[in-house]
Formats: C-alpha cells, sequence, structure tokens
C-alpha cells in the first residue's frame, strides 16, 4: 500500500500529527518520528490506541501491510498511536574520569598523599634518610637542576683521564637524575647509579661486612662528604645564581660556591688568654710577685673566622670534656660546643696558657644543620686488640619546632637583628593598641557614657612609651637612620632570626656501626592552617617519614617526641630553615 495513513503520535504532552507510508514499514515510521521529535529509534516504543492495530510495542520486525487500515479508519481517523522516549540524547561527562592507575608515572607522582621513597640497596638506609631531608631545600634543588661540570673539572680531566674530577661530576650528575626520579613516579625508586657513583666518590662507604654484605656507614660522615665535594663543583657566582632568585656579594661576604651560600656559617672565634689581666680588670687576686706581674700584663684577643657547615649540639658536657653539665635541651648544646677551654702558647708571658675560646656565627645562611653528639670513640686500653670501641649516647635532648640562634650571633649580627625585631616589636604594640583603642571607642559609644574613661587611660600610656627600653629607641632610630647591613644570603628583609625545623634524621639502635637511619620531612602546607599540639604553643603540623620505600605521614607531636632516651629512633642531624 503506497498510500499515507493519517496518524496522531501522542507523546507526552505533545501530539505529532503525520502520514506514515505502508511501503516503508517500521523503519520508515521511526525514523520519520525521529527526525520529528528527536527521540532516537532505537529507544522509541511505540503503542497503540486505536483499535484493529498491533498489540503492545510495535516491534521492528512487524509487517504493517498485514494490518486492515480501512477497517481501523472507520473507526478512528486519524488513527491514535502513544509514543515513549526521551529526545535528550545520552553524553559523557564533561571531564573524563582518569584513575591515577591510568596515569603516566610522572603525572600520577603529582597527585598521590605520600612522596616517593627509596630503596635500601643493602644497609644503604643512612644515605636514604640524607637525601630524603636534603630532597626538602629548593635552591640545592635548583643548582643541582641547573649544574654541569665546571671547566676547570673538565680540563683536568682531559689531562688525567678518569679521575677524582670525572668522578664528582658523575656523582653529581646521578644525584641530580636521582631527585628527577623521585619527582617523576610515585613508586620507590632504586638509587643503584648514585650508589655506584658513591662508592667511587668515597671508597670507605663501599666496605663490605665478614659476610659479604654491605656495612651499615654514619649519615653525618654522608652528609658532610656530600657538601664538601657538592661545594667543590659549585664554585662561583654563576653556580650560586642557578640556587637563588637574587644574590649579592655582600649577601654573601665570602660565600665562594652554592653550598656555602645555602648551607655555610661564617663562624667568629674570639680567644682571650685566662691568665694575663683583661681590659678593665684590676681586681684579679693572684700568689707571688711573678704571678703579679704576669697579670697585670695584657695579652691582646685573638680574633679569626672560619666556615663551618653544621653546628654540633654537645650532649656530653663542653668542648674541652671537662664541663659537667647535664644538657637537656639542644640550646644548651649548642652553647656548649660554641666555648671552651684551650692550650696555647702566650707571647706575653711567653709560655703556654689556658685560653678561652668563643664562637659565634658572623654570616647566618637560609639552612643549617645541628648534628648531635651520639657517637664517640672509647678507649680500651684493657681490651686484647687495644683499638677502642664506637658508642652510642642514649640521654635525651629536647628540641622545639623553631629555634632562636639570636645568642649564638657576633655583636654585629646581633646588632642588625636587634633592629628588625624591635621594628617588629613596636608594629605590633602599634596594632595592637589601635585594636584596643578601636574597641573601647566602640563600647563607649554604645553605652552612652562620656569619653573620660579614654582620656584618663591616656596619661598612662604616655608613661609607659616614656618609659621604653633605651636599647629598642637606640634600634629603632637605627632602622629609621640607615639602611641595614645583610646577614645571610637569601635571607628576608625582616629576618628576625628564628628558623623552623623541617627535616630530622634519626638514628634506631644502640651499635653506633648498626642500627637502622630514617628521615623525617615537613609536608607543604599551602592553605597555613594548623592546629596547636595540646596545651603547647607548638604548631601540630603534618610531617612524612621516610623508612626506605615505605612512606607514611605522622605529625609534629611525633617528630618531637624523637629526643632520645631509649630504643626508639633518636634524632641525629636536625634540619632547620629560615621560618615562613
Amino acid at each position: 500500500m503506497s498510500e499515507g495513513i493519517p496518524l496522531s503520535v501522542k507523546w507526552g504532552k505533545e501530539t505529532v500529527s503525520l502520514t506514515m507510508i505502508v511501503d516503508g514499514g517500521v523503519k520508515g515510521l521511526k525514523a520519520e518520528l525521529e527526525e520529528r521529535t528527536g527521540v532516537p529509534s532505537d529507544r522509541m516504543k511505540l503503542m497503540p490506541k486505536s483499535k484493529g492495530l498491533w498489540k503492545g510495542v510495535l516491534k521492528d520486525d512487524f509487517d504493517i501491510s498485514s494490518i486492515d487500515f480501512n477497517a481501523a479508519l472507520q473507526k478512528a481517523n486519524p488513527i491514535c498511536v502513544l509514543m515513549m522516549g526521551s529526545a535528550a540524547k545520552l553524553t559523557g561527562p564533561k571531564t573524563k574520569t582518569v584513575f591515577i592507575e591510568d596515569l603516566p608515572p610522572e603525572e600520577a607522582a603529582k597527585h598521590v598523599a605520600e612522596p616517593s621513597g627509596l630503596v635500601n640497596l643493602g644497609n644503604t638506609c643512612y644515605l636514604n634518610s640524607v637525601l630524603q631531608c636534603l630532597r626538602a631545600v629548593p635552591s640545592l634543588r635548583k643548582g643541582l637542576a641547573n649544574y654541569t661540570p665546571s671547566s676547570s673539572s673538565g680540563d683536568q680531566m682531559m689531562a688525567s683521564g678518569v679521575g677524582v674530577n670525572q668522578t664528582n661530576g658523575i656523582f653529581m650528575s646521578s644525584l641530580r637524575d636521582l631527585y628527577n626520579s623521585l619527582d617523576r613516579t610515585a613508586d620507590a625508586v632504586p638509587p643503584s647509579n648514585f650508589v655506584r657513583a658513591t662508592h667511587m666518590a668515597f671508597p670507605q662507604f663501599a666496605q663490605i661486612g665478614q659476610h659479604g654484605q654491605p656495612q651499615q656507614q654514619d649519615a653525618e660522615e654522608f652528609f658532610s662528604g656530600l657538601l664538601t665535594l657538592a661545594a667543590n663543583e659549585t664554585k662561583g657566582m654563576d653556580s650560586i645564581k642557578k640556587g637563588f632568585a637574587s644574590v649579592s656579594e655582600k649577601e654573601l661576604n665570602g660565600a665562594e660556591n652554592l653550598i656555602d651560600a645555602v648551607f655555610g656559617l661564617k663562624m667568629e672565634e674570639t680567644l682571650t688568654c685566662d691568665e694575663t689581666t683583661p681590659s678593665g680588670d684590676d681586681n684579679m687576686q693572684v700568689d707571688g710577685e711573678a704571678k703579679k706581674e704576669e697579670s697585670l700584663a695584657i695579652e691582646p684577643a685573638v680574633k679569626s673566622y672560619d666556615l663551618h657547615r653544621k653546628l654540633v649540639c654537645n650532649i656530653q658536657g663542653g668542648a674541652d670534656a671537662s664541663s659537667q653539665t647535664n644538657v637537656t635541651h639542644i640550646v644548651e648544646g649548642i652553647e656548649l660546643s660554641l666555648s671552651g677551654k684551650i692550650e696555647k702558647h702566650s707571647d706575653v708571658l711567653g709560655r703556654n696558657a689556658i685560653w678561652t675560646r668563643k664562637q659565634r656565627i658572623a654570616r647566618l645562611p637560609p639552612v643549617f644543620c645541628v648534628q648531635f653528639g651520639r657517637f664517640y670513640w672509647k678507649q680500651t686500653p684493657d681490651s686484647q686488640d687495644h683499638a677502642g670501641v664506637k658508642c652510642k649516647v642514649m640521654k635525651p635532648v629536647a628540641f622545639s619546632g623553631t629555634i632562636d640562634v639570636y645568642d649564638f650571633c657576633s655583636e654585629d649580627v646581633q646588632k642588625v637583628l636587634k633592629v628588625v625585631r624591635a621594628k617588629a616589636l613596636a608594629e605590633e604594640e602599634d596594632r595592637i593598641n589601635k585594636k584596643l583603642k578601636g574597641q573601647a571607642e566602640g563600647k563607649t559609644e554604645e553605652e552612652g557614657g562620656d569619653k573620660m574613661d579614654t582620656e584618663e587611660a591616656t596619661p598612662a600610656e604616655s608613661k609607659e612609651s616614656t618609659e621604653e627600653d633605651d636599647e629598642l629607641q637606640a634600634a629603632l632610630k637605627m632602622s629609621m637612620e640607615e639602611e641595614l647591613p645583610p646577614v645571610g644570603p637569601g635571607l628576608p628583609e625582616n629576618f628576625q632570626g628564628i628558623y623552623e625545623l623541617f627535616a630530622v634524621v634519626t638514628h634506631k639502635g644502640r651499635d653506633a656501626d648498626g642500627g637502622h637511619y630514617m628521615g623525617w620531612v615537613k609536608a607543604d602546607n599551602p592553605d597555613g592552617k594548623v592546629q596547636k599540639i595540646a596545651d603547647t604553643d607548638e604548631d601540630n603540623e603534618d610531617w612524612f617519614v621516610f623508612d626506605d620505600d615505605e612512606v607514611s605521614p605522622c605529625k609534629t607531636e611525633d617528630v618531637l617526641k624523637l629526643k632520645g632516651g631509649g630504643d626508639w629512633h633518636m634524632s641525629y642531624l636536625n634540619f632547620y630553615r629560615v621560618k615562613k
């Protein structure tokens, strides 16, 4: 039948009128309706409302020509059909869902909760722990990323073949590549190439035990060796600028390589003779005329400068090994290590005399390390070989999340820090006074009282202002009159000498030549939100603990428990950076 059959298709609230060509069959009818309504034919359901048609849902293989349309039209004209189906086409999500497992390794590393660890290749925990801590030093990472062997090293390599300089270049390049590998994957990385380069550069770390296994090494010895080698490979202003956005010669104050610019402490050492009278001291008690003559002579203080790449926390009692001070905190241990007694020739007395040694920091770094004096060599005269033994000090020495280095600094550095602190204190007091004044004025207006209360407080405030410390006033005056000299490279202008703990290397075990090292590193905190440790002013921030290839989250309160005193992990190397 080629003639058209009038249809009235009811679709929801709409009615579609069309003429059906019987010869087109079911597919032709659905195609026409799809074009008119947008309902896909495969999702379309057609059911008869008029009598004499098909039963139930119209199927694609039904023969429409078998229907007696003349009889059907006599009962209803046009023929009524009910259609069900949605015109909205199914579409995929606007943003495709991608699982971390499906990402390339370098992309997956950016989205995982924990950073990647390092595989232990046989007593290499001493190395793994230090590397994870240094991984959190941006200026070092920037310098390594742009590292190229120095031209002098290349000239010496050409002259001597494979030698020390080439070994140093391999060590630095493998360190750079290892950090890049850690950044590109979420899985633990085996530091195979770097361990081989370490054994080439430091043959003592390649020692083998009686049964053929690699021997455990000292994490501090590896750290110091790494800095020494890297300092030789990053000499010159070009290398320094690779690690710092901007730095001047005045800020460097003698730092000649990237490592000393980042970690170096310029130390001022002052030696004063105890057996001669210092200037202004006329009350020294002496015995005998000879002693009196010697005591009246004045021995000038001897001042010198040296470079250190770490501070030491002496936990046994003092640099001269005679002090019986009970060190319980890191600040006490550092103070002891910076002072002591030595025997030295006196030109005035013409003989050896006892001198007092006092060291102070003359240039502050962006990052510094404190080594706890946990290990020491003990003589064993009664043993068969008289070789001595390496021992470990287990006593607890506490430390905080921040450290103030003001008391460890030279007078010149202290003058600058005092100015900055005075300025910050004045700004804080001004902010508080304005806040209190605003609250008082608001309260007075709200209660409808007169302003006598605020006027009465004015003389008291004026009196407090006139009684401020003379040093504070002098410091404020200095800050307004002249530009402050820099106290170190890469330090902020408002630096007050406060550093924050950001990484720790710990050692577990009673055996100095064994045990296990782990690294603890503070996590990034972009939003700055942090809670306090209960009943303290310490921020309880997020940290990661690196047990070789296993990385776990922890908190500041867990790190502060690493003070020692038992068989659990105890701090050995503490890393500090400028407090953010």
